[in-house]
C-alpha cells in the first residue's frame, strides 16, 4: 500500500522550504545541503529535495529544528 499524496495546498518541497525559510540562500545551496545529508526531516537524513512536507514535520538543519505549521 502506498502513502497519500499530500495535498498541495498545505504542503511545501524540503528545497523551497529552506529558501522560504532563510536556511538555504538559493535552490542550488539547498540542493547541496540536502544531498550532503546536512538536513533530517522527522528525525532522518532525508536525500530527496522534493521532499513533500506538510503540517507536523520537523525539519532539522545545523541543529536549528523548524516544524511546520498549517496556516489555516
Amino acid at each position: 500500500m502506498t502513502a497519500p499524496e499530500p495535498d498541495s495546498e498545505s504542503s511545501i518541497r524540503l528545497d523551497q522550504f529552506l529558501k522560504m525559510s532563510s536556511v538555504a540562500d538559493t535552490g542550488g545551496q539547498a540542493k547541496l545541503m540536502i544531498q550532503g545529508g546536512e538536513v533530517m526531516v522527522n528525525g532522518e537524513v532525508e536525500l530527496r529535495r522534493r521532499r513533500k512536507l506538510v503540517p507536523g514535520d520537523s525539519v532539522e538543519v545545523e541543529g536549528e529544528v523548524f516544524v511546520l505549521y498549517d496556516d489555516q
